[in-house]
């Protein structure tokens, strides 16, 4: 019996934007006019716009299935998507008629626009990679899907209490999430401790504390096209939702205790592992969204085909970085345990079906797991890895014999002291294809932390510098420079970056300069409002704006940054009559919870802004601004802003940054080391275009290997000797002078291990080139105008068009 079924398309003129926003407010959201909230008007305009993409999402998926095409799977531990509608209505070309719409309903959409949150499933660049590499995959018409963790509380959310970070709970979805579609019926059980059982010569995973995940689905629309992909979230749901044994016995507690602790798994990102409780649930949370992503991955594959012979031509599974590399073991678990495929030929087909990007080349960086610790709470995945490891070490001494020092390095077992389960090494075997992120980072992976892999597989490792979205990073966030951008080359540059070159052949006319000028100007405006609306400080928008955003850490580099500031301050003093290039220089970024040191750079950069800011000697000649709770939204206000941005990290630590990138698209003007994508950048805009300090990577290396001795830079050089005291002598933190004595021990006694002081003179003699160019600002407009037409190459387009022709092997879906 065929049955009849209608659904009426909705519209996209103002008219019908106006009628479906009212009738989601009313039908939907369950409010009238009179009562409705702003963010009432919100949820019903998300409503109303994700309706406009559903079609275009059913369309793709049954095209996908028609034409049996293989699907990429991108496994990411964070998704740091940023605020959904501003992306949607770009993608769907709707923003003058949305905004015609709520004006007419009597709603400001920019202040409707500010009350979205940022979905807080990622950090920093890791997880904005993953959701720029979204948006390309679904621009290019590639079938993928996203697969993490639907955080109830992302990471947190950061306070500054008296120059201190202050963690609180992000409950991002206390007023409900449109943009989801809550999947109850796609439920998979996922397994955790129990015992082996071996029986016939196979084993079985018994008496396991058991998990559900259920999937939860964002729509990802691609710009320019019809195409959509989807993000899948896990959440975690108890297997016993209640005792009511003990709940009738009056013991509450005890009765949901099963409960909270199951669901624990997806409640926050990186729980704090300082201590082996939190060790053990990052553990669950990794393995947790990989076992529910591959037997999810493993039902779509066998809706169409039964013979796992052909997984790999139809799925491509990819690591982002190694928090899913669980998901190799999972996947032999499956294939051998419950599907009775052959060791060599389940291996074989493990093999090609994974890729892994690394983006660490830091020892201290690269994930291991205690032994110990897996094996009590993934028992099965730990005997996996030893007979992965044992096979592939029994192969290699096949060929090297002899060469047990080779056979140690290589291990995928850390044996010196206790023993830990290498992961990224696990992923390297197991991989057919693995990257780095830039071209100095991948050359570097292959010299020194997988330099014996590179040996065994040469052929499995490349290059695939990072990119960002333009969409989001231009003409999302920097609506005046997009303008701009569009009366001299047209608009198609959203969907190819490339033609940001044309924008060279104006470079020279006065008039073009002056509107990129003035856009900046207008950029720089509009954070010094949010700044003193936020935040109580006042900001001159004629001053450099001098920005480094980014995660507070070490190797980061945050304190060369503070040392440079103090040195101004210093000079500023001695010589009151000097004319001075004003600088705001701002900071943002949060540190992990746990990390002692990151913490203790924040309190600094706010003591240090706090005395500098209220220094009647200095004025407006410079202002220090830390701006708390750092994220994707608030990134889009910042970075049009900038004029200068510091990537200053020690060369050979940062493995690309995409933050360079997006500053640069946005015109600011880099000052940097030779590290990461810094180096392509440079190479993009020209020597001239860019301010370069520092030692090199060889230079580095060479500097550790002879003993790098710091207080010799403290001894000999006058400014940085008189920086340091201050710090150790508590100038800037009077009601505690011990305050920063660390600080001044890690840098001049303990080794420095980031090497500041080596490159302290550097980076001080190259800000003052940075004023001298700021000086002249025609000079300095030309150079930010050529960083901005040199931005092709690095568009997350790019880079995903090279991940599925070398790496993945899939083909855009044909709609």
């Amino acid at each position: 019996m065929t049955v009849s079924f209608v659904h009426d398309s909705p519209g996209t003129d103002v008219a019908a934007l106006k009628r479906s926003i009212a009738n989601k407010l009313v039908f939907a959201i369950g409010k009238d006019p009179i009562s409705a909230q702003q963010r009432d008007w919100l949820n019903a305009t998300f409503l109303a716009v994700r309706d406009r993409l559903i079609e275009r999402w059913m369309r793709t998926t049954r095209a996908q299935y028609s034409q049996d095409v293989k699907r990429v799977y991108y496994l990411s531990m964070e998704f740091l998507i940023g605020r959904a509608l501003t992306n949607a209505l770009l993608a769907l070309g709707l923003y003058d008629e949305v905004r015609g719409a709520l004006d007419e309903l009597g709603m400001d959409y920019n202040e409707l626009v500010e009350l979205e949150p940022d979905a807080a499933l990622g950090n920093g660049g890791l997880g904005r990679l993953a959701a720029c590499f979204l948006d390309s995959m679904a621009t290019l018409a590639l079938p993928g899907y996203g697969y993490g963790i639907r955080y109830d509380y992302g990471m947190f959310k950061q306070r500054i209490i008296d120059g201190n970070q202050v963690e609180t709970p992000d409950y991002w979805l206390a007023y409900g999430y449109p943009w989801e579609f809550a999947r109850p019926e796609v439920q998979y059980l996922v397994r955790f401790g129990g015992r082996l059982q071996e029986e016939n010569h196979r084993t079985r995973w018994i008496e396991t504390h058991d998990v559900f995940a259920q999937a939860h689905d964002q729509i990802i629309p691609g710009y320019d096209t019809t195409a959509t992909n989807t993000l899948r979230l896990w959440s975690a749901r108890a297997s016993n939702e209640i005792n009511l044994t003990k709940f009738n016995q009056g013991d509450y507690f005890a009765a949901v205790e099963d409960k909270n602790l199951s669901e624990n798994v997806s409640r926050v990102l990186y729980p704090d592992d300082s201590t082996y409780g939190g060790k053990e649930l990052r553990l669950r949370q990794e393995y947790f969204f990989t076992s529910a992503s591959l037997q999810d991955i493993i039902r779509r594959f066998r809706q169409t085909d039964d013979d796992f012979s052909k997984f790999p031509d139809k799925v491509s599974i990819h690591l982002n970085d190694t928090h899913p590399v669980l998901a190799i073991p999972e996947l032999m678990r499956i294939l051998v345990d419950e599907y009775e495929v052959p060791w060599d030929d389940a291996w074989d087909i493990t093999q090609k079906t994974f890729s892994y990007t690394n983006h660490t080349l830091m020892q201290e960086a690269l994930e291991t797991w205690a032994v110990d610790l897996v094996g009590r709470v993934l028992p099965r995945h730990m005997k996996l890895i030893f007979e992965i490891n044992e096979r592939f070490l029994d192969d290699t001494r096949a060929h090297h014999k002899g060469d047990t020092e080779l056979i140690r390095r290589i291990s995928l077992i850390d044996e010196s002291g206790e023993r830990r389960v290498r992961m990224a090494w696990l992923a390297v075997v197991a991989s057919h294809k693995i990257n780095g992120v830039s071209a100095l980072h991948s050359e570097l992976m292959v010299q020194s932390i997988f330099k014996d892999f590179a040996e065994l597989f040469p052929g499995r490792f490349n290059n695939k510098t990072n990119g960002i979205t333009p969409r989001r990073w231009l003409a999302q966030a920097n609506p005046s420079l997009s303008g701009v951008i569009d009366r001299y080359i047209g608009k198609t540059w959203r969907g190819n970056l490339d033609e940001l070159a044309e924008l060279r052949e104006h470079i020279d006319f006065p008039a073009f300069t002056k509107a990129i000028a003035d856009a900046k100007f207008e950029n720089k405006r509009r954070l010094a409002l949010h700044i003193a609306r936020k935040l109580g400080g006042v900001v001159d928008p004629h001053s450099l704006f001098d920005v480094q955003v980014k995660r507070i850490h070490e190797y980061k580099r945050q304190l060369l940054n503070v040392l440079h500031v103090i040195t101004r301050y210093n000079r500023i003093l001695k010589h009151p009559e000097k004319d001075v290039v004003p600088r705001v220089v701002i900071f943002a970024g949060k540190a992990a919870s746990a990390y002692k040191m990151a913490k203790t750079i924040i309190k600094l950069i706010n003591d240090v802004g706090r005395k500098i800011n209220n220094d009647p000697n200095v004025g407006d000649k410079l202002k220090v601004v830390f701006i708390p709770n750092y994220g994707v939204s608030l990134a889009e206000l910042i970075i049009p802003a900038a004029d200068l941005s510091e990537q200053i990290s020690l060369a050979g630590t940062e493995a690309s940054g995409t933050g360079n990138m997006k500053f640069a698209l946005n015109g600011a003007l880099t000052i940097g080391t030779l590290d990461g994508a810094n180096v392509e950048i440079k190479e993009a805009v020209g020597d001239e275009n860019i301010f370069i300090f520092g030692n090199t990577t060889p230079q580095v290396e060479a500097l550790r290997a002879q003993g790098y001795n710091p207080r010799k830079y403290y001894d000999e050089d006058e400014e940085l000797r008189e920086v340091l005291n201050m710090l150790a002598s508590g100038v800037f933190s009077p009601d505690d002078p011990e305050r920063y004595r660390t600080i001044f021990d890690v840098l001049v006694n303990w080794g420095d291990h980031y090497q500041l002081l080596a490159d302290y003179r550097s980076y001080v003699d190259t800000q003052d080139k940075v004023d001298a160019l700021y000086r002249k600002q025609d000079a300095w407009t030309r150079a930010a105008a050529i960083n901005i037409a040199s931005m092709g190459p690095f568009s997350s387009d790019r880079t995903i068009r090279e991940y599925a022709e070398d790496i993945w092997n899939v083909k855009p879906v044909k709609l």
